[in-house]
């Protein structure tokens, strides 16, 4: 190996490392850090990119990498409880092309200084992907050979991002800020995360939100199914190893003070099957002694040392060799790939005990060939969901709609509306909330009679089904009234429009359940409440609207809400645009 001149190894030491924290996304609780080259530009270097494009030139990359590792991962073992976490150290994807690169310099580092190899994360860029002769494949195939865990940085932006996930399937990947920034207020940014998560889940990587800086960030990311969380909304960079943390109690207040009622974890919990499971490094003669202790047991998750889950193992895989003198003489022997409990194991995708019970079941649906989830909790393995007990736990949610489904107009009830709001009133987001009533109803049903006036409620349910768009929840009260409400992406303006759209659609759509006498008059007539006949103008509807701001003051959100609804459903209906729209402060 290249030995470095004095010129660098006085850089080296002008060198220092920064780290930055990975929490895990539903605990607050730490996982990971970060290396981050700090001191460059006082070693004479504008950015990280240039000392090594530097090295890289000079033919000394490899061995700059190494000496740079030693003193990364002895900084790393200064941090309090460094033994509970990982380190994710970048690598540069050019080092297979030095001429002194040789295997083995990483697993001195560690039993010289006692980090043991389950701790270390190598963390891959796809940035040198296309010039020179790098070979972002050959890396992680060798680093992962070598059993290290990998993480891709940047995903997303690179030039083969899925192809990797296909050919090297990494444990994790990070998605890039450039996705996140600002994802609570973009929808098209939600569904490309939504949609990048998925495919790593069911691939059993990890998914880490990085570059997170802001509350609704966080809790977007944590919604759509990221297991980890990065960025200076938890804490920024820091040279000083003492000041990272064993939990953010910042971070676990966000966490706290948004989570639904635990009724999802107790649902998901009565189903999880607690399955002993496999560990990567163990013997194929245990795997077979395994397999005749629980004879009827089909699969097993597979563990690496520090309790993570990295797949799962079906015992129909050695079954022709378990009863076989020649097969069970193949698995024992150490030079055979049969040998390696490693070259057994799936992928299976696995997510924290926390997670909200639609995410588990929009992952086991996107896969119909699963065979369940590996439940976690803090990143550890915790128990298995099988694919019968998700089908189980999709029939009771599914009864649990039904039953507070409107009989008539297969729209949510009040049960759901009370969920929904008290959801809201936990969240940091910005709704707008629209309180719906059928002007003159009472009188359409006296001179048509109930099952027209039925019709009438099915027709108004039907207008909010076809042009309100997906995301907004559309609930019936009860009789003619109904209620609807919307996370506000960018502003308001759009929710309002299709709250308008509504009105206008069903007015005029309405008319055909009058004859031609009374359309042509333009009202009907018929006794009021207090029995005294008088003309009523046709069927309109009414909107009583409320636009919550983003830092209302909660605990005096639930206690307004409905007496605001109230009052503006009066002044709604003498209003030519029958609106009236107000905003919780």
């Amino acid at each position: 190996m290249n030995k470095l001149s004095k010129k660098w190894q006085e850089r080296l030491e002008l060198l220092d490392i920064a780290f930055q924290p990975i929490l895990n996304m539903h605990t607050g609780k730490i996982y990971a850090v970060e290396a981050l080259l700090r001191n460059f530009r006082d070693v004479g270097f504008r950015s990280i990119f240039e000392l090594f494009d530097t090295v890289y030139n000079e033919h000394i990359l490899y061995a700059f990498d190494i000496a740079l590792r030693e003193k990364t991962f002895e900084k790393f073992t200064t941090i309090p409880n460094y033994e509970d976490m990982k380190l994710f150290y970048n690598l540069d994807n050019r080092l297979f092309e030095m001429a002194d690169f040789q295997t083995g310099n990483t697993n001195k580092i560690l039993k010289q200084l006692g980090i043991k190899k389950e701790n270390i994360c190598f963390e891959i860029s796809e940035r040198h992907e296309i010039s020179n002769n790098s070979s972002i494949e050959k890396v992680l195939s060798h680093y992962r050979d070598e059993n290290f865990c990998i993480a891709i940085d940047d995903f997303g932006t690179g030039y083969s991002g899925y192809k990797l996930l296909f050919d090297s399937t990494p444990n994790i990947i990070k998605i890039d800020r450039y996705f996140l920034q600002d994802i609570d207020k973009s929808m098209k940014k939600q569904l490309m995360l939504r949609s990048i998560a998925n495919l790593a889940i069911q691939l059993g990587i990890q998914v880490i939100a990085e570059g997170v800086e802001t509350k609704s960030e966080l809790l977007t990311c944590k919604e759509i199914g990221c297991h980890l969380v990065q960025g200076y909304l938890v804490q920024h960079p820091t040279k000083r190893a003492s000041e990272i943390q064993k939990e953010y109690a910042h971070i676990q207040h966000i966490l706290n003070s948004s989570k639904r009622s635990n009724s999802n974890k107790s649902n998901i919990e009565t189903h999880i099957q607690i399955i002993d499971p496999l560990f990567k490094k163990q013997t194929m003669s245990e795997v077979v002694a395994y397999f005749k202790k629980h004879k009827n047991r089909e699969i097993v998750p597979v563990l690496n040392n520090k309790n993570e889950p990295i797949g799962i193992f079906f015992e129909n895989q050695i079954r022709e060799y378990i009863y076989s003198p020649y097969g069970i003489s193949l698995l024992n022997n150490d030079t055979s790939t049969k040998s390696k409990l490693k070259n057994f194991i799936d992928p299976c995708p696995h997510i924290d005990i926390n997670s909200d019970i639609n995410t588990i079941i929009e992952l086991f649906s996107n896969n119909p060939e699963s065979i369940g989830i590996i439940i976690t909790t803090n990143s550890q393995y915790y128990g298995f969901l099988s694919a019968r007990a998700i089908i189980s736990i999709m029939n009771e949610e599914n009864l649990i709609v039904a039953r507070d489904q409107n009989p008539l107009t297969k729209l949510p009830g009040n049960r759901m509306i009370q969920k929904y709001i008290a959801d809201i009133e936990q969240s940091d987001n910005s709704y707008v909330l629209c309180y719906f009533d059928l002007d003159n109803f009472k009188a359409f049903n006296d001179v048509y009679g109930f099952r027209n006036g039925d019709r009438v409620i099915q027709l108004f349910a039907d207008i909010m089904r076809k042009n309100l768009p997906s995301d907004f929840f559309k609930a019936h009260i009860g009789g003619d009234d109904f209620f609807i409400a919307n996370k506000i992406i960018n502003n308001s303006k759009m929710c309002l429009e299709s709250i308008q759209q509504v009105i206008s659609i069903f007015i005029q759509n309405v008319q055909e359940y009058y004859n031609d006498e009374d359309k042509e008059r333009g009202y009907i007539v018929s006794k009021n409440r207090e029995e005294v006949v008088q003309q009523f103008p046709l069927l309109t509807v009414s909107a009583s609207i409320v636009v919550t701001n983003q830092n209302r003051q909660r605990n005096k959100f639930s206690n307004v809400l409905n007496e605001i609804l109230a009052l503006q459903k009066k002044v709604a209906k003498t209003n030519p645009d029958h609106l009236a729209i107000s905003s919780i402060l």
